[in-house]
């Protein structure tokens, strides 16, 4: 996913958190006979999100162009999933998804810190936790400037309210790593949003990307299965030899799929 996700990470999340009411209202309020351009305008008139101030509407449009307008299949499909009132807890997993697709900061905590800790059996992580991990990233030079521990701890609270948001924490001022409830038809969207950048199935089940979710291989076979028993794709494996069909490579005819 490198070639979607920024390699340098950005402090872009003090800005953004999970939105996931402001989503909703922004693609239910899409107008699919205006380009990307003009729905952008059209929220900055009308004020649909019900802002106090001009500025904090520009910031969330910026952060949804970011995250989810930079491939129009995404976007087609979650206005189909959003208008087809998809159930919140798989259309939120989804959203976490794309979210961290956009923002290495925001993957990169989860699948080396977060993983980490899950691994070692530690449930509870706090902004400290966060913020020396941020730190050892600067050190690496894995951002273009040092950053000013306003900004650091900033990220910190951020990163950890917008994981909280979306359910991969649990906690109000402390923070607890909780099963994550990831329901099979939005996990057969992320496959194959997945399968359209790399076709090998073998590949597919070993992504890291189900890392984001703390799926073992064991665990991601055994969703493949149960998407299968539900017709949303075809699983096939014998030996080696593992085949993975979807009834179209549309991501946005595959989200009416699993909406019905």
């Amino acid at each position: 996913m490198t070639q979607i996700r920024e390699m340098i990470y950005t402090s872009k999340i003090i800005k953004a958190g999970a939105l996931l009411t402001d989503t909703k209202t922004f693609f239910a309020n899409w107008n699919v006979t205006l380009s990307v351009s003009e729905n952008l305008d059209k929220f900055r008139q009308e004020n649909l999100f019900g802002k106090a101030s001009r500025s904090r509407v520009e910031d969330i449009l910026a952060i949804f162009r970011q995250r989810y307008l930079k491939e129009e299949s995404v976007t087609k499909a979650l206005i189909t999933l959003v208008n087809c009132k998809f159930p919140a807890e798989g259309l939120n997993s989804i959203l976490y998804f794309h979210s961290t697709q956009s923002d290495s900061l925001l993957h990169d905590v989860v699948t080396d810190l977060l993983l980490s800790l899950h691994g070692l059996g530690r449930h509870d992580i706090n902004v400290s936790d966060v913020k020396n991990w941020i730190n050892k990233q600067i050190a690496q030079g894995k951002t273009q400037t040092s950053w000013s521990d306003r900004t650091i701890t900033g990220c910190a609270r951020e990163i950890l309210s917008t994981l909280r948001d979306f359910g991969i924490l649990k906690g109000a001022s402390k923070k607890y790593l909780t099963p994550i409830y990831l329901p099979v038809q939005a996990f057969a969207y992320i496959a194959l949003y997945l399968k359209q950048r790399q076709p090998s199935g073998e590949k597919l089940i070993n992504s890291t990307e189900w890392q984001l979710f703390f799926l073992s291989t064991k665990a991601v076979e055994s969703f493949f299965v149960e998407a299968h028993q539900h017709r949303l794709l075809e699983y096939y494996a014998a030996g080696s030899i593992i085949r993975i069909e979807f009834p179209t490579n549309s991501l946005e005819e595959y989200a009416n799929v699993i909406a019905s």
